[in-house]
């Protein structure tokens, strides 16, 4: 009996969901790569998972580079259908796995953008805080700096998730991972502008009493879509060239932590990082910094 893809996809969601712990997020990438897959199987006129040979598997890699999809997509793809198939190989729905012979492509590592502190004072120079919008505008942006948390944390935030007294946030992170991230002066002051005047008058526009802290201009909860359209926004209104992407406010907390003494184990913890070698690309961050500093100031460079 040929096993379907669909039914061995739900014992594989429940498990990652179940067993694993993974996040949305990570769940809807497996489902859409099987997925992709299964297209292919139906195209290559295979039935049932277990008839996939290596052959096949070749040909399905080639036709993914003829998409011109990246290095890392393709990696990825790879990586979710492995363990697919050694979920498969526990479950003895399948005696094999064909992708365990496949290897990963070599990812080419790009470093991470970020800002230089001017760049930020200017960032914060395009919000306009005479405006509701604007309060709400500002403080999420110094937020996102002051924590270096990810905009899918950010939109999860509620108001019972701030202690103002401490001027810390609990952050549900990745794999419903808690931790606790404190933030300076600057975010505090831009919370609670927000908070006691443009976020009440936010919610004049809703009836919901959702007790998250950020919102769009109707009142509702804040979208990690609607959080890049507000800092493209912003970007746009500040006198900056270029394009801007959440993850740069990360990549510039954690830079600006580094290149001001904080260790890295530090750094770790903060960013909700599982391992410290996802942390140890700012490293690489700091010394093409100090580099850049050192030939540009040194008199004999």
């Amino acid at each position: 009996m040929a096993v379907n893809v669909n039914v061995s996809l739900k014992l594989f969601i429940e498990y990652l969901q179940i067993e694993k712990n993974c996040s949305e997020y990570t769940i809807e990438h497996y489902q859409h790569d099987i997925r992709d897959f299964a297209m292919f199987m139906d195209e290559q006129a295979i039935i049932g998972l277990e008839n996939v040979k290596y052959s096949d598997i070749r040909l399905y890699l080639t036709k993914l580079y003829e998409k011109k999809l990246a290095r890392k997509t393709v990696a990825r793809r790879i990586s979710c259908l492995r363990s697919f198939y050694k979920f498969m190989l526990r479950e003895e729905l399948v005696d094999d796995n064909p992708f365990s012979l496949v290897s990963i492509p070599k990812i080419e590592k790009h470093l991470p953008s970020f800002f230089y502190a001017s760049e930020l004072d200017e960032l914060f120079k395009g919000c306009d805080i005479s405006t509701p919008l604007g309060q709400r505008n500002k403080a999420l942006l110094e937020l996102l700096y002051a924590t270096g948390i990810r905009v899918s944390e950010l939109c999860k935030i509620t108001l019972n998730d701030l202690d103002m007294f401490v001027s810390t946030v609990l952050v549900n992170g990745k794999g419903k991972k808690q931790r606790y991230v404190p933030f300076g002066s600057f975010a505090y002051d831009a919370l609670e502008l927000y908070i006691q005047h443009g976020r009440h008058k936010l919610l004049t526009n809703t009836k919901e009493d959702h007790g998250i802290l950020f919102v769009n201009f109707r009142g509702g909860p804040l979208t990690p879509r609607g959080v890049r359209k507000i800092l493209n926004s912003i970007m746009d209104n500040s006198a900056l060239n270029g394009k801007i992407h959440p993850h740069m406010l990360r990549h510039t907390f954690a830079t600006h932590l580094l290149n001001n003494g904080a260790d890295m184990r530090t750094v770790q913890e903060l960013l909700g990082h599982s391992q410290l070698s996802s942390t140890q690309i700012y490293t690489h961050v700091t010394k093409e910094f100090l580099k850049d500093t050192y030939m540009s100031h040194h008199p004999r460079a």
